[in-house]
């Protein structure tokens, strides 16, 4: 089988999107499928472009049996943290990307043309490619990036969100196939008009055997200067506006007297680093790391005895964090900002703590609680890890996955 797939985020980017597009289509390419990839230069989380990338030109490589055709997109001086910046970025790509999109299909003539959003903006355009060469279309949506960006105030107006809202739902129609990543998500995708018979549940993943519980005491415990008897809280991911980060800072500062043993630790990079370096530089309780590779995840992993998923309440059902896979698999318990019944409390039920995204002091309570009981976390962390093996294997995702493009792509073929 030929697949084609197109989206804004790819390896080497480190964290979200670009994280499973590159490895969903490295593991097809695995299995003997000719896999091409139009996608920008590597930015993200941090909005800087990545080392050895050009972004006036467009660039071709192969990475592990893919060939990716890179991009230019616009990237603002300073880190976008409303919409000017981040529309501008998005519709740069999606212009820029359509000649090499066009040329992708005339050459590859794939049997599927998978587009993957975030960005919604790239969706026209691979509607209308593959309608103009009769390629069978997917659509798989990671977060529903309209609806947030309303919901946070990056976008504002009834008028405009009603048209936004309505041009949306038109094309989601119109795709073969549309898929998104969690039950709750696959509910709004049906209220927003995509036929039923036509949608598809397709969750992100973890590699269970590349991540797995391991030693807490690791080398980024010496590397921040922490010892067996400190309790590591974790955030690591994008750091941004959705994620809601400037609680965990309110928290740490709540927590620095009251329970001095708990350490936050924060790794990654994103829109609002910056602002929580400064927010929390007179506290001694906060360390940051850089973003890690692949090879030192399970490492980074089990350095926490707590992981942290915040999350802001406008975006529940939304989007479902990409951390929350690998964080079960690593075999610790998770505190979560979430109020019951969302997606996010449902998936870490017995395996941590949800509390609600507006609650501080339940925030700093529920991390205590875990941080004064040993044998809790440990229980916790085994439901975790069973529910990772259960819920989240990345072979058994990606092969039901896979029968379902070639059953897309078979009937494309049928119609010819």
């Amino acid at each position: 089988m030929k697949i084609l797939t197109y989206g804004l985020n790819y390896a080497p980017e480190l964290t979200g999107i670009g994280k499973y597009s590159s490895e969903l289509c490295e593991w097809l390419a695995g299995r003997g499928h000719t896999v091409e990839v139009v996608t920008a230069h590597p930015y993200y989380p941090t909005w800087v472009l990545a080392e050895g990338y050009d972004n006036r030109s467009y660039q071709h490589e192969i990475r592990n049996q893919v060939k990716v055709r890179r991009c230019p997109l616009f990237l603002p001086r300073i880190v976008p943290t409303g919409k000017r910046g981040r529309i501008m970025s998005h519709a740069s790509f999606a212009i820029s990307s359509i000649p090499k999109l066009m040329a992708s299909v005339r050459q590859l003539r794939p049997d599927i043309l998978l587009a993957v959003t975030p960005s919604f903006l790239i969706a026209p355009a691979a509607l209308a490619v593959s309608r103009m060469f009769g390629t069978p279309s997917w659509l798989h949506i990671q977060d529903f990036e309209l609806d947030a960006a309303f919901e946070l105030g990056m976008l504002e107006g009834n008028h405009l969100r009603r048209a936004a809202m309505s041009v949306e739902s038109a094309i989601l129609r119109q795709f073969d196939r549309v898929s998104t990543i969690s039950p709750r998500m696959m509910d709004r995708l049906h209220a927003k008009g995509a036929p039923p018979k036509s949608t598809v549940k397709f969750r992100n993943w973890v590699d269970t055997d590349a991540i797995s519980p391991a030693d807490r005491r690791t080398r980024f415990r010496e590397q921040l200067g922490l010892s067996d008897r400190h309790i590591v809280a974790l955030y690591a991911g994008s750091i941004a506006a959705k994620q809601g980060i400037e609680s965990l800072a309110e928290a740490a500062a709540e927590l620095q007297a009251k329970v001095p043993e708990v350490v936050f630790v924060f790794c990654g990079g994103g829109a609002s680093l910056k602002h929580l370096v400064k927010i929390t530089a007179p506290l001694c309780n906060v360390r940051f790391l850089d973003l890690q590779p692949d090879e030192r995840m399970r490492e980074l992993l089990a350095t926490a005895d707590i992981h942290l998923i915040p999350q802001r309440a406008e975006v529940s059902d939304l989007m479902l964090p990409s951390k929350l896979a690998p964080i079960l698999a690593s075999g610790r318990p998770a505190v979560a900002m979430a109020y019951p019944g969302t997606q996010l409390a449902t998936e870490i039920e017995g395996a941590g703590i949800a509390v609600p995204p507006s609650d501080r002091h339940a925030l700093s309570e529920a991390i205590s609680k875990l941080a004064r009981d040993p044998g809790l976390r440990m229980r916790m962390g085994e439901q975790a890890r069973a529910l990772a093996c259960a819920r989240w294997r990345k072979e058994t995702i990606l092969n039901e996955f896979e029968a379902r493009l070639i059953e897309v792509a078979g009937r494309g073929r049928k119609d010819d």
